[in-house]
């Protein structure tokens, strides 16, 4: 009898121990199983991103784009300096000008008048015509130029022709005051009629009274050479002829 009480005891204790020991090995599986391990990998990803982001801040690295400002400055300067050589185009253009204008003139003529104290100094003045100025003791008497034809006048008597050609024909007296038909030198004769006040015409005639030509004196004198006889008509129906 007491060797079965002392034996229950001692079986008791071992089943006690062993499910303690199993208690213990339960927790420590739970703790290293694979929940734990998924759970420290979820803690080191969700940390690893958190180390990442930090260095993305590099803002930084914009300035250096505004230093390409500084670039287009020098450049501003640098098409500055082309332009300065084009203002000196134009000082050329000017110096052919004065080389264009700067034509020679044909010199003057000077014929002396049959007065003996008076001048004709002939200059041209282009597309074949010339003027002459009377000239007496310095002072310019009067001014005859020709228009594609010959000029005269009559200067108290002394009759001058300014012809085509440039040439100067002077003569004194052997006028014929008009209205009327009067003979001259050379063969021919006028018809001298009033067409107004200071106005006169004359008409030259021919062999057979033929009209050769017409004079028409409208406030000034003129001047004709016909078959090398030098004629002038004045305004006042003067008429005087010279070969």
């Amino acid at each position: 009898m007491s060797r079965k009480a002392t034996h229950r005891p001692t079986t008791v204790r071992t089943l006690a121990g062993a499910i303690l020991t199993v208690a213990l090995i339960v927790p420590v599986a739970t703790a290293c199983g694979p929940e734990s391990d998924t759970a420290a990998g979820a803690a080191a990803t969700t940390t690893a991103p958190a180390v990442t982001t930090a260095p993305v801040a590099t803002p930084p690295v914009t300035a250096p784009p505004v230093s390409t400002a500084p670039t287009t400055a020098p450049a501003a300067s640098a098409t500055a300096t082309p332009t300065a050589p084009r203002t000196t185009a134009p000082v050329t253009a000017p110096a052919t000008t004065p080389a264009a204008t700067a034509k020679p003139k044909s010199p003057g003529k000077s014929f002396p008048l049959v007065d003996g104290i008076s001048t004709a100094e002939v200059q041209p003045t282009g597309n074949q015509n010339y003027t002459a100025r009377i000239v007496a003791r310095g002072s310019v008497l009067a001014t005859l130029e020709t228009k594609d034809a010959d000029a005269g006048l009559d200067a108290n008597d002394m009759f001058v022709v300014l012809s085509v050609d440039g040439t100067v024909h002077s003569w004194m007296g052997g006028a014929h005051q008009g209205p009327g038909t009067f003979k001259l030198a050379g063969g021919w004769t006028a018809k001298l009629t009033k067409v107004g006040e200071l106005h006169y015409r004359a008409q030259i005639l021919g062999l057979d009274n033929a009209v050769m030509d017409t004079l028409d004196a409208d406030q000034h004198d003129i001047g004709a050479v016909a078959n090398g006889v030098y004629i002038v008509l004045t305004a006042g129906g003067r008429i005087s002829a010279h070969m």
